[in-house]
């Protein structure tokens, strides 16, 4: 059961730059709540206080179309009567409202229905050890250095010949951290910071534009591209896409670029999500320990990443984190699970919990990675007679209960190993258990999303075109 009131008081209050690294008071008000519920009748309870602060700004043909600013913290305060649970969450604590929000989630867990699988971390797998991840970048950029970003960006783009006008460019800042308190003695905290640029350029006139874009993203402001670079990357994606051809339907070979190539291993994540192994939803359900991929491929989930995107220390039970390979010389070794699943499913959590503040627990990952092959990537499409080089996914057309694959795509037609004039309107079709089996990827790997990926080939799939 789950309650949201949303007054706005004090705690949603923007709290001042000088606090703003400052997670103490939150860190207090977290181990309040949890005592509170303890007072109130509950057999165990965890709260979680977090804390968002982002600011961006759009510019267009050199001006600014917006700018925008938010900041304010939250909590969710998580409580267990027997086998029952509720979760409550507010910014409003003022007063005894700390009392009161504590005992009406007791009051809302004694009236939930029973749940055999709710409950606490065992106190034997909560994370001890804090690693220094070095998320957390100090320098705020002001407004107008995030201008500054996205004007450079955008000006870089439109100076690619053929590129016609801009679709517009952003840069963006932003402080993200959670705290969270348990009943069995846990109290950890992080704070991470994000950086970003993107740009999209348009190239032609009327019914023959194309446009593409480009971005950045990173936790530190240094480890970001350069604004001239991100610009640039857009308008030649975009002024390659020129003059598209259809193509009639085929089975050929389909190479992924690594802008799209991570969105296989997120499909295969899905499917190992221990909420979905639980429902029996997954088209893996029953394939743990099997030969997915070849023997060389292996796929990592690593949350321990120094300056990793989506790097932490441990997970929204205050289970310690590790890295994992979920695939290990093509095999499927894991879900991922939280303490729930891993209840229902007769196993041990990996330590792989999320949570907002209004919400329970649930499964979901890190810092996924493919790890590269041997071959470049004109190496890998060299011997490929005819085949489809994809740069643009549409669409999510994935059946995760039976595997089936249909996206639409854009590329470029690949010709004697080479690649040749760009192709549109295009559907990829197949089935996810024979694409993972012929997957094979190139020695270009670069950490620049949440999900990385080498370029990839996969043999055989079902091009639907004219």
């Amino acid at each position: 059961m789950n309650s949201s009131p949303s007054t706005a008081s004090p705690l949603s209050k923007a709290p001042a730059t000088s606090d703003l690294f400052d997670q103490s008071a939150l860190s207090t008000l977290a181990q309040r709540l949890v005592e509170a519920a303890k007072r109130a009748g509950a057999d165990a309870a965890d709260a979680v206080a977090v804390r968002g602060v982002s600011q961006g700004v759009e510019v267009r043909d050199g001006r600014v179309e917006e700018s925008e600013r938010s900041e304010g913290d939250d909590v969710g305060l998580r409580v267990l009567v027997g086998q029952r649970q509720a979760v409550v969450s507010t910014n409003d604590i003022s007063g005894d409202g700390i009392a009161k929000l504590a005992e009406r989630a007791v009051a809302m867990a004694r009236v939930a229905p029973d749940d055999k699988y709710v409950g606490l971390a065992d106190p034997s797998l909560l994370a001890r050890e804090f690693a220094d991840l070095d998320l957390l970048d100090r320098n705020i950029p002001t407004t107008s250095e995030l201008e500054r970003r996205a004007c450079e960006a955008e000006a870089a783009g439109l100076a690619v010949k053929g590129v016609t006008k801009s679709g517009g460019a952003s840069a963006s800042s932003g402080i993200g951290g959670m705290v969270l308190v348990t009943s069995t003695g846990f109290h950890g905290s992080y704070l991470r910071s994000s950086h970003g640029i993107s740009m999209t350029a348009i190239s032609g006139e009327g019914t023959g534009m194309e446009r593409d874009y480009d971005f950045t993203s990173a936790p530190h402001a240094s480890d970001l591209d350069p604004p001239e670079r991100v610009g640039r990357r857009a308008g030649e994606r975009t002024v390659a896409r020129a003059n598209p051809r259809k193509v009639e339907t085929c089975k050929v070979p389909v190479v992924y670029d690594p802008r799209v190539s991570g969105s296989l291993v997120g499909h295969l994540v899905g499917a190992v999500n221990g909420a979905s192994i639980a429902r029996k939803t997954s088209f893996l359900k029953d394939r743990l320990g099997e030969q997915l991929f070849s023997k060389s491929i292996r796929i990592i989930d690593d949350p321990l990443r120094v300056r990793g995107l989506r790097s932490q220390s441990f997970d929204a039970e205050g289970v310690r984190v590790k890295k994992l390979a979920l695939i290990d010389e093509g095999v499927l070794t894991t879900w991922l699970l939280d303490c729930a699943t891993a209840r229902e499913l007769g196993m041990v959590t990996t330590g792989h919990a999320h949570r907002g503040v209004s919400s329970s627990p649930s499964p979901g990952s890190y810092n996924l990675h493919l790890e590269p092959g041997a071959m470049t990537p004109k190496e890998l499409i060299s011997d490929i007679k005819q085949g489809f080089y994809v740069t643009d996914l549409i669409g999510s057309g994935v059946n995760g209960v039976t595997g089936d694959y249909s996206r639409g795509a854009s590329g470029f037609w690949i010709e004697n190993g080479e690649i040749t004039y760009p192709v549109s309107e295009v559907t990829i079709a197949g089935h996810l258990l024979a694409m993972f089996k012929s997957l094979v990827p190139a020695n270009d790997l670069e950490f620049r999303y949440g999900v990385n990926a080498p370029t990839v080939r996969i043999e055989g799939l079902t091009l639907g075109g004219r």
